[in-house]
Order: structure tokens, then C-alpha cells, then sequence
């Protein structure tokens, strides 16, 4: 496998995209990560760390620690109401598959127990602390009944809690700042001592260490029940790192899919990783049904015309006989710190419907449980 390496990551990708399940019909899905995260509480929160001489704006966060924290019912409330306005060759609305997270650190209860322990909170006790946030779950609701917002797994927290436990107890200056103000996403370029990012929540360093993420994925599910009715069926790991260990865990709780780059650098503790190699359409030794997200939309980055980047994605996914599964954050939608934010995601996700619906009149918008089961006769 090593040799092939040789002839660049760029030329893999492409030998591997030839394995992709194919069809003949034009299916959309639209991934969008994060839903359910704190991230950045407040400006003031951003303010307050920026000014202690913390570096929140020229990492690779940046735009996540400016605009991403909980969305709104104000910023649901938009998001639906461009998805309903369009329909595709089946007569159904363009719908988001929102991978969300279900808990957050309770900040309170582990201060108060001098740190000793982890307690976490879930998303609806969240929910009704942060103004305009009380009562958005009923909008999830009705997005899930009217197939335009459908939740499935990104994990319990977007965090690390092994990570962020380790540096909070040795006195790390800037984690220890960030949890003062209700934050956690501190980068390794800001504090390189963490050892691994804490936004990466089943990375790891000690090889027990999965003993826990097993409990987290436990947990992690059973609360996504208790939320939105339902088990979810697609897992994809908060910024990519997953033991394949916990692989067995996610099939044997009900998971049947799962979301990894072509080309996935797997922890194995202790510094060390290796490269597994994957395609949509491949099953792991696990049962696991593996898609690769091969378009993106990320109109809160700057420099990118995000619409015709994107439209140009799609065009080689599609005329390959490839689903296109696109790519985006919750950060692109939100407007609860900046709204002109969500106006500008908005406005060019609204563009960017538009043109697929008039570029490919044949195309149909899925879920990716609607795609899985298709793809694996599910």
C-alpha cells in the first residue's frame, strides 16, 4: 500500500474514486456538521480571551470561533424556510442531513467538583440557558416531520473530554481561560502542549483511553434517542481521527453507516497512525456501510466562490455516476453572534439550489439514510 504513495495522495483519491457506487439516477445529499455544539458562547466570550492575549482569529478555527456557536430559532427558522422554497424532479424539498452533537460539559458541576470528575449536560438543558435557543428543538421537530432538517450522529460532544480533562488538571493557561468563559475549542497551534486537538473527540493518546470513547458512544446514542425519537443511523467523528476498534461499538448500537475521508490517518496511540484507504459503496470488516463526501460548501470561508466551486463538485460527481454528497458547517447558517453571517450563507445557499435545480431538473435531494439504503439494500 506504501507504494502507493509514491505517486501522490491526489492520484489515490482518484484510483480510489473508480470504486464508488454508482447509478443512474442524480441523488443530492446535503451533510452539515456541528448541530448542537457550543463553540463560541458569546462576542463578549471571544472578546474577553482575545483580550487575555489568547489567538482565536488566524488558526485554522478562526471562522469557527468568530460565527459557529448554537443556532437559533431565528436561524432554523431561515435555514427551512430556503429549503421549502424549492423542490426537485420528485416533487420533495432539498433536505439537510444535520450530523448533531446531543451534549455539552456542564462547566458548573465540574468546577464545583474541583475538576476531579467529568459531568456533561444535554443538548435540551443547553438549550434553555442561551437567549433565542429555548424553544429551537420544536423546530428540529418539525423539521424532521417535514423531511427538510434530519438529524443523525456526530457524536456526544464535539470535544475530547479525556484530552480536556488531562490539560485542565495539569494547568494549561490557555484551556484553563477558555473554560473560565464557557469554552473549550482551544487548537494545539495555541497551546501545543494538549498533545491532540480537543475538537477531535475520539482521538487519543493512551491506548485505555477507548474504554471511555466506547461509553461516550454509548451514551452519546441512547441521549440522540431520548432527544429526537428515533436511533441514528450515520456516524461521522468530530474532525475525523476513530479508532477502528470503535467500530464494533457503532454497528452493535445500531449505526450503520459511517463518514471518512478517501484517505483516513486511523490513531493507534501514543503518537503513532496508520492509513486505511476507503470508497462509497465499501462495507468495513465491521458492517459498517462507508461514504466519502466528495463536494463542499463553505460560504463562511473567505477566498472561494463557494456556488460555483461547489456546482463544479457536484458536475464531476454526477457525470461520473456518483451520488454528490456535499459538505458543509453549521457555522455557515448562523447568525446569533454575526448576522450577516447567516445572511450571506443564506443567500448563496439559495443561489446554489437554484442553479442545481436548473442545471440538473432530473436530480433528487436524499437523506443520507434515504442514500444507505439504496446503496446497501438496507
Amino acid at each position: 500500500m506504501y507504494k502507493l504513495f509514491r505517486y501522490g495522495k491526489d492520484l489515490i483519491k482518484d484510483g480510489l474514486g473508480l470504486f464508488d457506487w454508482k447509478t443512474d439516477r442524480q441523488f443530492i445529499i446535503i451533510e452539515s456538521d456541528d448541530w448542537g455544539s457550543i463553540r463560541m458562547p458569546s462576542i463578549e466570550v471571544f472578546n474577553n480571551l482575545t483580550r487575555a492575549g489568547v489567538c482565536l482569529d488566524n488558526d485554522d478555527g478562526a471562522i469557527y470561533n468568530k460565527y459557529d456557536t448554537l443556532a437559533t430559532y431565528k436561524d432554523l427558522e431561515f435555514l427551512l424556510e430556503v429549503l421549502s422554497g424549492f423542490r426537485d424532479s420528485t416533487g420533495r424539498s432539498p433536505v439537510f442531513t444535520p450530523v448533531s452533537l446531543v451534549a455539552n460539559p456542564d462547566f458548573d458541576r465540574i468546577r464545583d467538583e474541583g475538576f476531579q470528575t467529568y459531568y456533561y449536560e444535554t443538548l435540551p438543558g443547553t438549550l434553555k440557558r442561551y437567549p433565542g435557543c429555548e424553544n429551537v428543538l420544536s423546530l428540529w421537530k418539525e423539521g424532521i416531520d417535514k423531511r427538510l432538517f434530519v438529524p443523525q450522529f456526530h457524536g456526544r460532544e464535539h470535544l475530547n473530554v479525556i484530552g480536556w480533562m488531562r490539560a485542565l488538571n495539569n494547568g494549561h493557561k490557555n484551556v484553563s481561560l477558555a473554560f473560565k468563559n464557557g469554552f473549550w475549542g482551544i487548537s494545539t497551534s495555541q497551546d501545543p502542549g494538549i498533545g491532540l486537538e480537543l475538537q477531535a473527540a475520539f482521538d487519543f493518546i493512551e491506548p485505555d483511553d477507548l474504554n471511555y470513547h466506547k461509553e461516550v458512544l454509548k451514551s452519546g446514542i441512547s441521549e440522540f434517542e431520548k432527544i429526537f425519537g428515533y436511533r441514528p443511523v450515520l456516524f461521522v467523528p468530530p474532525n475525523g481521527p476513530l479508532s477502528s476498534q470503535l467500530e464494533t461499538v457503532c454497528f452493535s448500537e445500531g449505526l450503520k453507516y459511517i463518514s471518512y475521508p478517501r484517505i483516513q490517518t486511523e490513531p493507534m496511540g501514543r503518537g503513532k497512525t496508520r492509513i486505511r484507504l476507503h470508497y462509497s459503496g465499501k462495507r468495513g470488516r465491521n458492517g459498517l456501510g462507508i461514504f466519502i463526501r466528495n463536494c463542499f460548501f463553505e460560504p463562511s470561508q473567505p477566498g472561494t466562490d463557494w456556488v460555483n466551486s461547489c456546482l463544479l463538485d457536484i458536475s464531476k460527481a454526477l457525470s461520473k455516476g456518483h451520488p454528490a454528497i456535499i459538505c458543509t458547517h453549521r457555522v455557515n447558517y448562523i447568525g446569533a453572534l454575526y448576522p450577516e453571517n447567516r445572511s450571506n450563507g443564506l443567500r448563496k445557499l439559495n443561489a446554489l439550489l437554484a442553479s442545481i435545480i436548473t442545471k440538473w431538473p432530473d436530480i433528487e435531494f436524499i437523506t443520507t439514510e434515504e442514500l444507505g439504503r439504496i446503496v446497501y439494500n438496507d
